[in-house]
């Protein structure tokens, strides 16, 4: 899973699973027939054999566009190959290329009307910042919707914006956009960031200067690990941008300004700020892998089962995080649906409609695999997928459930299907009965763990999702996250519990409904 904080081919691994045989059947049934037979082909004894390879040394911690996240995609390549499942791509190729680059940690620091500040002290940005300026656009919250806009009057076309947390609020202590008590998604420390900064360069900024405490304090600590272990931050080549985004401490920010958190009325500031945060690009080649099995009956709609294939890699002092949890559990548990579903259709009961097998890179990173997925190249059309299931670490116990194990935190079911959330909760009843936690399902949840995993990159394109999900441990991104801490009696319950609402989903006569859509 991706911490919150935004920070070979030719060796191939097999895996010798005991293949359990199912009795074939000469005829296709109807959506009636019985899963069971399929799922109980999910056992312990593969996931764990399975997962002794994938998080063994060998694998290097499977970081993205390292040798040892090349050999994690051949030894995925291979299982689907055995299994006889295609490529979902047209070409053969199991491969999707996500082009990517990693700029170093910059250096260097900003000026304000003379007074310096350094880069990770009072300054900080991921990517190169140069300039000088003197008339500076202070656009308030930085805040627009069609009711309210803090850009009213204002020309921010090749300027330097400097835009504050937080959004505006009436006279009576109501907030201006929701006209409740509730605060907006202009609030949400997660996503507003990138929301309004995204909207001053839309607007026509160069560059944008972000005064936020909260924000500042965890990308500071982002960016000292980066600077620590001498690694940038990785991106989409597609997305490389010009443009800049610096974040200020209140130092710096009060520098500039000194009544920025009092004063919420946009203007243009005249002062002198001079950019030198120096860096660079380097390109990263890494790739997503997918595969699909055809629908017997609606071949062109699509049931996307994910997990991320990547983890955190080597440390400094080069220890091997092996990332069993973290992802290698989900990793693997798609393997073992993928293989119940291929026995399905041996024996002439295969899925109406299309599963599509889908291991993601670069999750770690920023979700960047499956970004890249949705945003850029859809291997199948994103209006035909009914739905996403992610799987994002589910071999572990929450150390807060000790005691009380049987259980799986699920988040997103409901957010944009009621339709998908019911079923869910039918077929764990029917098959599995496992406690559904939706503990971190609330939209108020400080974790924000809805938002950082690859099933997010589905949901903001209105598709209907479920996350399964174990919670943290003491060995979160760490190098005790090994396969001989996995709980392999429950990771078979929950993967089987995947492959039933799969198959649900995939065998249903309409597609779930989609009954509250993102606007």
């Amino acid at each position: 899973m991706k911490k919150i904080l935004l920070l070979v081919a030719g060796l191939v691994f097999s895996c010798n699973s005991a293949q359990k045989t199912v009795d074939k059947q000469s005829e296709p049934s109807n959506v009636s027939a019985d899963p069971v037979a399929y799922a109980e082909t999910i056992t312990q004894d593969e996931l764990k054999e399975h997962l002794y390879i994938y998080a063994s040394d060998e694998f290097e911690g499977r970081e993205t566009g390292t040798p040892g996240q090349k050999k994690a995609v051949e030894y995925l390549k291979s299982q689907y190959e055995t299994l006889d499942i295609p490529a979902a791509k047209e070409d053969g190729d199991y491969f999707q290329k996500v082009p990517l680059e990693v700029a170093k940690v910059p250096e260097g620091n900003i000026m304000i009307n003379g007074n310096v500040f350094e880069l990770g002290a009072d300054a900080l940005t991921f990517t190169e910042a140069v300039g000088t300026f003197t008339d500076i656009v202070y656009a308030g919250y930085g805040v627009e919707t069609e009711t309210y806009s803090d850009y009213k009057g204002l020309n921010v076309s090749g300027k330097l914006v400097l835009i504050k947390s937080g959004e505006p609020v009436n006279a009576n202590s109501t907030y201006v956009v929701s006209g409740t008590e509730e605060k907006s998604v202009w609030s949400n420390m997660s996503e507003a960031l990138g929301k309004k900064s995204n909207l001053a360069v839309e607007k026509g900024a160069v560059g944008v200067l972000y005064f936020d405490v909260q924000n500042f304090a965890r990308y500071k600590s982002y960016f000292d690990f980066m600077k620590t272990n001498k690694a940038g931050k990785m991106s989409l080549r597609e997305e490389a941008s010009d443009s800049f985004m610096v974040l200020l401490s209140e130092k710096s920010a009060t520098a500039l300004k000194e009544d920025i958190q009092t004063d919420n009325t946009p203007k243009t500031i005249t002062t002198d700020i001079v950019l030198n945060a120096t860096s660079g690009n380097e390109e990263v080649h890494s790739e997503n892998v997918v595969a699909i099995l055809k629908g017997s009956e609606k071949p062109n709609e699509y049931v996307v089962v994910s997990s991320h294939l990547d983890h955190i890699g080597v440390t400094a002092d080069g220890q091997i995080n092996n990332g069993a949890d973290d992802d290698g559990s989900g990793s693997v548990a798609l393997l073992e649906i993928a293989e119940a579903f291929k026995k399905a259709a041996e024996a002439g009961e295969g899925p109406k409609r299309s599963i599509v097998f889908l291991h993601v890179t670069g999750e770690e990173k920023g979700l960047l695999g499956s970004k890249y997925y949705t945003d850029y190249e859809p291997v199948v059309p994103l209006a035909q997928t009914v739905a996403n299931l992610n799987i994002d670490m589910i071999g572990r116990i929450d150390p807060k459930r000790v005691g009380d194990r049987n259980y799986i935190y699920l988040i997103g079911s409901d957010k944009l299907s009621t339709e998908l959330h019911n079923l869910s909760e039918e077929i764990n009843k029917k098959y599995t009965n496992i406690e559904f936690d939706y503990k971190y399902n609330d939209e108020n949840d400080p974790n924000r763990f809805y938002y950082r995993s690859d099933h997010y990159n589905f949901a903001k394109n209105n598709i209907p999702i479920i996350f399964y999900f174990n919670g943290t441990h003491a060995d979160y991104h760490r190098p005790g996250d090994t396969p001989d801490k996995i709980n392999y009696d429950l990771l078979e319950n929950r993967t089987r519990l995947v492959f039933y609402t799969a198959w649900e989903v995939a065998n249903r006569e309409n597609k779930v409904i989609v009954d509250k859509a993102i606007e």
